[in-house]
């Protein structure tokens, strides 16, 4: 029988090569023909009075091009070796299709297909299988088996969906009748109903359903109507597992960080009793993830399984999908965890989407940043204020008010132990007359009052201090470890402290200051004796009184020598407090530096005989000692206003 495909449409010279081909295998045999012999493929088991379909699996693009080369295919009878044709009533040829209306024990045995092509040959056995009835059961003798769930609601299928789908393409109706036995199921009674044309329902299946069921099938073809029948066994068991359940991932967006690491569950629970035959696998872009090295960029882990008994028995399945570091390829696709089990194959997804930048990072990075330039300014500030300061001061000189405006004679009024006070030497003399104007003076350009340089012949000391102290915007105050510890100064605050000055002043004629008393007086503890060291004292008084009770008046402590915790015990309590709260500028501490650098430079013979006095120092106004002299002198600005202080300004 001659067969081509619609879509290639009928062209006289292959239609007329097919032709005489079929003549030749006609006339030749199907067995002396040089086929490609596919042999036995398939068995088809029926019984006598039934309808039978055997297809032939010839006509695939595993075979040849069937959509684009022209082909016929014939069917034979091997024990005959004749070609089978249409039989009214008995057989029905329909392509690679051969029907049997009315199946009887004689029709039992072996059909060939043989596929023809302009180029090929191709064959196929197909094996008919009738036999007799099983007397008095009903259903066929040959069986499919099928299991149900025992306690749970399941369903059947009727094994004649290929007979259908055929049935289907030839646009022939069909019904399905179910017995279970010998008796009819109706649909909808006993438990039972039909699910679809091919399924059964059993809502809850029990021992008693542990029976062969039957599905017939009736449909009418070649002009007679007939039936094809199937028998299930079916076996009620109760280890089962029904449809997986996906719980993670549940079809969601998950928004990473690129560069991070990420890992994701899949967590399956299938329901049922005993171990299920359940396999669960990610995919990604239609392919499955099982690499499973830990080493890998992305990588699963092994499947591991845990029993459930409440509040529904079954297993859990789980398996850890791993990025141990997102890329940009990662994103924008769909990551998918999916079940393969006879009851189905569910699954779940993710879509991972890159996240959205946090407002508090840049916030937070914004803030650590300020934080760490605050400390580090502070750290910076702290080393080196005074170098900043003069700086500042030397730069922009305009914003800093002109001195010269307030009315002030001296920059700073310099108090020294005078001679025959407590705690003279030399060398603080040479210091504060020579030392000081020569830095101060000559090379920076300040004005400063010196006692016993600057004092006009005759005049009172109590005058002479207090108005050139009144005079000068800063007061310093050389002392060495000796200038308050000879006898222990003690000052009092109280308001009357000029009328006590004034007091001590007349009753000097001797050179001597007596113990009294008064609380406004001035005096030295524990002793009578007398000193003649009154400049010295007036100084300190009126120093400590514009400091610490008016703040008119800024001292500048300049420490000539180290000071021991002993020493600094017996220095008047003013100045202990003043030196704890702004600090002293020590002279000593440079000396020391530079008598160590000296040692490194120098041999020791050297050394042995060239000894620095105490009191050599580096005459530059950069030196650090100078520097810090000058932070706490009065700024040379160049504003003729006065405007408003600001912190800034008061560097």
């Amino acid at each position: 029988m001659l067969g081509l495909p619609p879509a290639m449409g009928r062209n006289a010279a292959l239609g007329s090569l097919l032709f005489f081909l079929g003549l030749f295998g006609i006339c030749t045999g199907f067995e002396q023909e040089n086929c490609t012999n596919y042999r036995l493929q398939f068995k088809v088991y029926s019984v006598p009075g039934d309808m039978a379909m055997l297809n032939s699996t010839l006509v695939s693009p595993n075979v040849f091009d069937f959509n684009t080369v022209p082909y016929n295919i014939t069917w034979y009878d091997s024990k005959t070796g004749q070609e089978m044709s249409n039989q009214t009533g008995r057989i029905l040829v329909q392509g690679e299709t051969l029907w049997f209306l009315n199946i009887t024990l004689d029709d039992s045995g072996e059909y060939v297909s043989v596929l023809r092509t302009p180029f090929q040959c191709h064959r196929q056995l197909t094996k008919l299988v009738v036999e007799l009835p099983v007397p008095g059961k009903c259903g066929r003798p040959k069986k499919a088996d099928q299991i149900l769930t025992k306690g749970v609601a399941d369903t059947l299928s009727c094994p004649l969906m290929d007979y259908i789908n055929k049935l289907n393409s030839y646009n022939i109706s069909s019904s399905i009748k179910w017995y279970r036995g010998c008796e009819p199921i109706e649909d909808g009674t006993g438990g039972y109903s039909h699910r679809d044309t091919t399924t059964l329902g059993i809502s809850k299946v029990e021992a008693r359903n542990n029976c062969s069921y039957t599905c017939t099938l009736t449909f009418t073809l070649g002009g007679l109507t007939g039936s094809v029948s199937e028998t299930i066994n079916a076996e009620v068991t109760e280890v089962y597992s029904l449809v997986p359940q996906v719980h993670e991932p549940a079809n969601e967006i998950i928004k990473a960080h690129i560069g991070y690491n990420f890992s994701k569950w899949c967590r399956v629970f299938v329901p049922g009793v005993g171990k299920p035959l359940v396999k669960i696998v990610w995919i990604a872009r239609d392919q499955l993830i099982l690499n499973s090295d830990p080493s890998s960029r992305v990588y699963t882990s092994k499947p591991r399984e845990s029993s459930q008994d409440f509040p529904s028995k079954g297993t859990w399945l789980e398996r850890l999908l791993t990025f141990s570091e997102l890329r940009e390829e990662d994103f924008h696709i769909n990551y998918t965890c999916r079940a393969y089990s006879s009851r189905g194959n569910p699954g779940g997804y993710f879509t991972l989407l890159p996240a959205d930048p946090d407002p508090m990072l840049p916030i937070g990075s914004g803030l650590a940043g300020v934080t760490i330039l605050f400390i580090v300014s502070v750290i910076v500030y702290y080393l080196f204020k005074v170098d900043i300061a003069l700086w500042f001061r030397r730069v922009f000189p305009v914003l800093y008010t002109n001195k010269d405006l307030d009315g002030k004679l001296y920059d700073a009024y310099v108090a020294y132990p005078p001679p025959c006070a407590v705690g003279f030497s030399k060398e603080v003399e040479m210091f504060a007359l020579q030392t000081l104007p020569q830095v101060l003076e000559k090379g920076c350009g300040y004005k400063l009052f010196i006692a016993g340089r600057d004092c006009i012949p005759g005049q009172a000391i109590l005058d002479s201090v207090e108005e050139n102290i009144q005079a000068s915007r800063r007061l310093l105050l050389l002392y060495t470890a000796s200038t308050f510890t000879g006898k222990r100064l003690t000052s009092s605050t109280s308001s009357n402290n000029n009328n006590h000055l004034s007091k001590n002043i007349n009753s000097s004629d001797n050179s001597e200051i007596k113990t009294g008393d008064s609380s406004g007086r001035t005096s030295f503890d524990d002793s009578d004796e007398v000193y003649t060291d009154t400049r010295q004292q007036l100084e300190c008084v009126a120093a400590m009184h514009r400091v610490l009770l008016e703040g008119s008046l800024k001292v500048v402590l300049v420490e000539l020598e180290e000071i021991t915790p002993a020493q600094l015990a017996l220095f008047p309590e003013s100045v202990r407090h003043l030196r704890k709260k702004q600090g002293a500028v020590r002279w000593w501490k440079n000396l020391r530096k530079r008598q160590r650098w000296r040692t490194c430079v120098r041999r020791e013979d050297e050394e042995k005989h060239e000894r620095d006095t105490q009191l050599s120092q580096s005459l530059s106004p950069s030196s650090r000692f100078w520097k810090e002299i000058r932070y706490y002198m009065p700024v040379r600005g160049k504003r003729a206003v006065y405007p408003e202080k600001t912190a800034l300004l008061n560097l």
